[in-house]
């Protein structure tokens, strides 16, 4: 079997499979903003790119941590990454991580200029921290000592990045406020990017505890792990609920309720699985539902 083309290469060490989940809370945030008299496209555009970046950013990190710690080995369930099947060297993966920090730091003060201009400084300065907060969080994720994936910590920092700052953050660009619904939608995102998370850490659970990389679904057990998920998907629910109805101004915008459904049925089918490897087939659909249910909520807000 030929070796792919390097194009190619990147692209899989990108996994564009993860995007959809990265800008779901920036479209969330958003979504309640677009009837906003001040609302930006340049701006929204700008925000969905930097989230892209930072996912990349941390789809690289991630590869290279797991790969030069001997994480991703022959026992892992998940798909192949780049460093693990010597497609990339360490060296060419540090080298574009460094790249993709550069790229994302550029789109971030591109963001903040074009919220803030230069007339309000304390919030430019804040959200140029926040920026420099989310690259350094990419990469300590699991690559570098003291990586906080290895320690049960990336649990806390995916609620923070996907959930309050990703829809609150987009948000306040757009506004320079926040309110309760924006809270609750922020809730409810992080609670079922937590999820997705604790799916992948249930497939991974065995061969993550063999190499010492301790996940809250390993600390848990497999048992526990899935009555935590329960609480996640549930929490997730219930704040979308409760957000959704205190920014409803019509019956159109109960639409995107439908959502509750899919996740429902998901959620049931993971209390079912028995085997490690059968939690890789629900990643995806929960990971789409999120930000299916964030579209629905920019649709109805847009158009009705």
């Amino acid at each position: 079997m030929s070796k792919p083309s390097l194009f190619r290469i990147w692209v899989s060490a990108a996994r564009l499979r993860t995007l959809p989940l990265s800008v779901a809370g920036i479209v969330a945030g958003n979504a309640l903003a677009v009837q906003h008299h001040n609302f930006s496209w340049r701006l929204f555009g700008s925000t969905l790119l930097t989230a892209i970046a930072f996912q990349i950013l941390s789809n690289f990190a991630n590869d290279y941590g797991d790969g030069i710690k001997g994480t991703d080995n022959e026992n892992r369930v998940g798909p192949k990454r780049v460093l693990q099947q010597q497609l990339l060297s360490k060296n060419a993966l540090f080298r574009g991580i460094l790249l993709t920090a550069i790229i994302s730091l550029g789109l971030a003060i591109l963001t903040i200029s074009l919220a803030f201009g230069v007339g309000e400084l304390a919030n430019s300065l804040l959200f140029l921290g926040l920026a420099l907060g989310a690259i350094l969080a990419a990469y300590k994720y699991t690559a570098g000592k003291g990586a906080y994936g290895y320690h049960a910590m990336g649990d806390v920092f995916v609620f923070l990045f996907f959930g309050l700052l990703a829809v609150c953050g987009a948000y306040f660009l757009q506004t320079k406020t926040l309110t309760p619904s924006v809270w609750w939608l922020a809730f409810a995102i992080g609670f079922l990017s937590v999820g997705v998370l604790n799916l992948n850490n249930m497939r991974d659970i065995e061969n993550d505890s063999a190499v010492g990389k301790k996940t809250v679904a390993g600390v848990l057990g497999l048992n526990t792990a899935k009555k935590y998920h329960v609480f996640l998907v549930l929490g997730g629910i219930v704040c979308f609920c409760i957000g959704l109805i205190s920014a409803m101004q019509n019956y159109w915008h109960y639409l995107p309720l439908f959502v509750v459904f899919p996740l429902a049925v998901q959620l049931k089918k993971t209390l079912r699985v028995q085997k490690h490897a059968d939690f890789d087939i629900l990643l995806k659909p929960l990971a789409i539902s999120t930000f299916i249910l964030s579209l629905l909520v920019f649709a109805t807000q847009f158009w009705f």
